[in-house]
């Protein structure tokens, strides 16, 4: 690095005022990427998961919800069983559990995070964001800067990107992403339609300068907002607050059960969506990059669903061996599901050398994002 002169203290010139002057204590920072460095490069150097303890299986679901053929949404779904959050238990906690893990694997990180990214629709609170609350469980220095990002099945991709980008522009060294959801909080009991799909998990991953890790060499997102509503909670925010009618249930055509206080998902618009917009956004990525869908190793997508992910192989006309799916006994885990499916692929021994992986995640916003990863 160009600079190496220790830094202690810095003492603020007194004011015209007649303050005394301020000393800062700056002992505790460490030196910045030299700006004469050309840009650092950065990998996911590793990655930690935590489930909560209850499970609901489709059998489950069977006895009590009998008439809602769960053979056929298990076919369609590929989902098996997925985890549910305990009554008290929250995102936030699934996240500290995650982090721990990870301190565990590396006792070194604590010691080096500069950042905290944590990406959730399920925080603890309106206000503060869950990154800060994680910051105080984990003991981390106060030079560690932590935020929250509102983003869901697309939100791992732009914490990525977003972490990335401290790096290369010399702001952070190493980011911790925390990514999560309890969407079974927001989804009314009677609802088959999401219930049968979504399972709670959190996911703790570690951004740091490219040293042995898969590296991230591009990310590309986007988003449709005039279709937010396609994929919403409406109520129970400023917009529409809780109120006695925001609780007032009804039935849609699909026979789902939901008030306006649950996740309402337009099926038919999001199919279309994921159909389409996601496959051609993965074409224009891979031409961005200079590459075609065959010269991609692996897929790792967003675990929306069975059929989803048929479609998406489909569509870009992909053996099923390059395209991982882990989403049987978790379901889908939203903004964690990318995280998780890279640890599980990893851990089954499908990131090679030489690899180019494909990570791609869609879903609220209508929101969405790849990045691409070589393995070294």
């Amino acid at each position: 690095m160009a600079r190496s002169a220790a830094r202690s203290a810095h003492v603020v010139p007194a004011a015209r005022d007649g303050y005394d002057p301020v000393t800062l204590d700056l002992s505790g920072l460490r030196e910045p990427f030299s700006m004469t460095d050309p840009p650092p490069q950065a990998e996911i150097r590793a990655i930690a998961a935590s489930f909560p303890d209850g499970v609901l299986t489709n059998a489950d679901l069977d006895r009590e919800h009998p008439e809602w053929n769960l053979a056929l949404i298990a076919e369609r779904l590929g989902v098996r069983q997925r985890r549910i959050a305990a009554d008290g238990e929250t995102t936030l906690d699934l996240g500290h559990r995650a982090c721990e893990r990870l301190f565990a694997e590396h006792p070194e990180l604590p010691g080096l995070v500069d950042a905290i990214i944590f990406c959730t629709q399920s925080a603890d609170y309106i206000l503060p964001p869950n990154a800060t609350v994680l910051h105080g469980r984990l003991g981390l220095p106060e030079r560690v800067a932590a935020f929250d990002i509102n983003l869901a099945c697309s939100g791992f991709i732009y914490s990525l990107q977003i972490a990335w980008s401290m790096i290369r522009a010399s702001s952070a060294r190493h980011v911790l992403v925390v990514a999560g959801d309890t969407y079974s909080k927001y989804i009314h009991k009677a609802d088959r339609s999401a219930r049968a799909l979504f399972g709670d998990g959190a996911a703790a991953t570690w951004i740091a300068p490219a040293e042995r890790g898969p590296r991230i060499r591009s990310i590309m997102c986007g988003t449709s907002g005039r279709d937010f509503a396609a994929f919403i909670i409406p109520a129970g925010a400023c917009r529409q607050p809780h109120s006695a009618a925001t609780r007032v249930e009804h039935v849609d055509e699909s026979g789902n059960v939901r008030c306006a206080e649950n996740i309402h998902m337009a099926g038919r618009k999001l199919l279309d969506f994921m159909g389409v917009t996601i496959p051609r956004h993965v074409r224009e990525f891979l031409k961005r990059n200079e590459l075609t869908p065959g010269e991609i190793d692996l897929y790792v997508f967003h675990q929306a669903s069975g059929v989803v992910l048929d479609s998406l192989r489909t569509e870009l006309d992909l053996p099923a061996e390059r395209v991982f799916t882990n989403l049987r006994d978790i379901g889908n885990t939203v903004s964690a599901s990318i995280p998780i499916a890279l640890r599980d692929a990893q851990a089954a021994g499908r990131l090679r050398p030489g690899d180019r992986v494909l990570l791609c995640g869609f879903g609220v916003g209508l929101s969405w994002g790849s990045a691409l990863l070589d393995i070294p």
